[in-house]
This record gives structure tokens, C-alpha cells and sequence, in this order.
């Protein structure tokens, strides 16, 4: 089986193409494709830039076009949870457009994508990922031990956390935002990727896992943070890919 993955970011492919072997290259869509083998594991791995509709295209072409029967996002995002810190990796075990929804007396009811509650209701909110996956996932990184990052003194040691990541088609960096996406939602991380991925591959009816490392706290100093961490941080989420390929084949 084929193992499609995808990065929003340079940075966040950069230490996966490294290990890349046997790579052949394929550009469709003004998209690079890079077909190859890391740990003994046939994948093809593409940076589809940033928001729903770039994730979404890519992730459709990684299906329909190179066969994946598995597609997983690895990256950053930024931290929802006040416990969580800069440098956890978050593993979803459900994803939800927040920005997804009905506009009424100026505010947004958060709805299920491709839905409205008075054309096509539905009860469901977000997408759940396999069960029987996260366990097989859950398994294989138990006990992992993550390192402190390079360059933040005093910190408690990194953890893998599983819980909810929002995607919606904007950059957070305000505070009062971040407190209400947490406590409307639950919501660990959010991104600007993985809802478009969840729901392009249960359209084909493949697993898709997302691992996150968060790169900052999505408050007012979000920017400032992501640029400092970005790197390390989406090196650590790689190399939890890495350790989890043999549970994703």
C-alpha cells in the first residue's frame, strides 16, 4: 500500500524529502509530487501550501490519481489547550471545520461541511478518525519519550496529546479567539489543512491520520513563536511519522 503525506509547509516536508529514497518526481496541478520509499515504506509526499482548498486538492490527487490507500498531514499548528505547551504533538482522533456553518443574527452556528441544518440536516459535527487506526497508533507510541526543544529553558518535557484540531481558512493569532474556539469546541490545536483532508478521504473511504506539532499558542504572540519554533517543531512531528509508518500500512 501506498502511503500519501502531506505538508502545508517547506519546512514542514524538509526533513522527510531528506530521507526520501529512490524518489521519482511528478508535478500535476502546479503541485510537486515525490514518490519514493522511507522505511522500507512506499509513499509519495507533496507540499500543498497553506488552507482547505490547497489540502483538499492534494489529497484528492494523492487518492484518485497515485492510489494512496492511506493519507496522513504532518506539521504544525497552533496550541488551543492552555495545558498544552509549544512543542507537544497533537494526534487527532477527531477534526471540525469551525468556520464551517450558518451566518444567523451575525454570528456563525458551527455546521457539518456540505450541510445546513434546514436543507440537509445532520446531527454530526467533525470527522472522527478510525478507531481501530488510533489504536494501532496509540500502541506503537507508547511510552515514547520526546525531547525538550533546543531552545526553551525551564519547560516541563514535551507530551503526545489526542483530542480535537479545528481547521478553518485563517491564521490565529488572537487571544480571545483561541479561549473561544477551546471551550466552544474542546479543541486541542488548530490548523488550516486537516478538515479538508479528513473529509476528502472519507469520500474515498481511506484513513487519514494527523499529526501536529504545535509550533506556537495561536494567542498574540503566535507569529513571533512560529517563526522560532516552526522548524524544530515540524522535524519532531516527521520523525513521529516516521515511527508510526509500519502501523499506518
Amino acid at each position: 500500500m501506498t502511503i500519501g503525506i502531506i505538508c502545508a509547509l517547506p519546512q514542514e516536508l524538509a526533513y522527510l524529502r531528506d530521507r526520501l529514497r529512490d524518489a521519482k518526481r511528478t508535478e500535476v496541478a502546479q503541485i510537486v509530487f515525490d514518490a519514493g520509499e522511507l522505511k522500507a515504506r512506499r509513499v509519495v509526499v507533496a507540499t500543498a501550501g497553506m488552507g482547505k482548498v490547497n489540502s483538499g486538492l492534494v489529497a484528492t490527487l494523492l487518492a484518485d490519481r497515485f492510489g494512496c490507500g492511506t493519507i496522513v498531514f504532518t506539521g504544525v499548528a497552533g496550541g488551543l489547550d492552555p495545558q498544552l505547551c509549544v512543542g507537544d504533538i497533537v494526534i487527532a482522533d477527531r477534526v471540525v471545520q469551525h468556520d464551517f456553518g450558518l451566518l444567523e443574527n451575525e454570528r456563525l452556528l458551527p455546521y457539518q461541511p456540505g450541510h445546513v441544518p434546514f436543507i440537509n440536516r445532520t446531527e454530526r459535527l467533525g470527522y472522527e478518525i478510525d478507531p481501530q487506526l488510533l489504536a494501532r497508533v496509540q500502541d506503537r507510541l507508547e511510552g515514547l519519550a520526546l525531547a525538550p526543544l533546543s531552545n526553551v529553558a525551564d519547560a516541563r518535557p514535551p507530551r503526545i496529546h489526542y483530542g480535537t484540531i479545528l481547521t478553518g481558512d485563517q491564521y490565529l493569532h488572537c487571544e480571545q479567539t483561541r479561549i473561544r474556539l477551546h471551550n466552544d469546541f474542546g479543541g486541542a490545536a488548530i490548523d488550516m489543512e486537516s478538515g479538508a483532508l479528513a473529509q476528502i478521504c472519507e469520500s474515498f473511504g481511506i484513513p487519514w491520520p494527523v499529526i501536529r506539532g504545535l509550533s506556537d499558542n495561536a494567542g498574540a504572540e503566535s507569529g513571533p513563536d512560529f517563526r522560532r519554533y516552526v522548524s524544530e517543531v515540524a522535524a519532531r512531528s516527521a520523525r513521529i511519522l516516521l515511527e508510526l509508518l509500519p502501523a499506518l500500512a
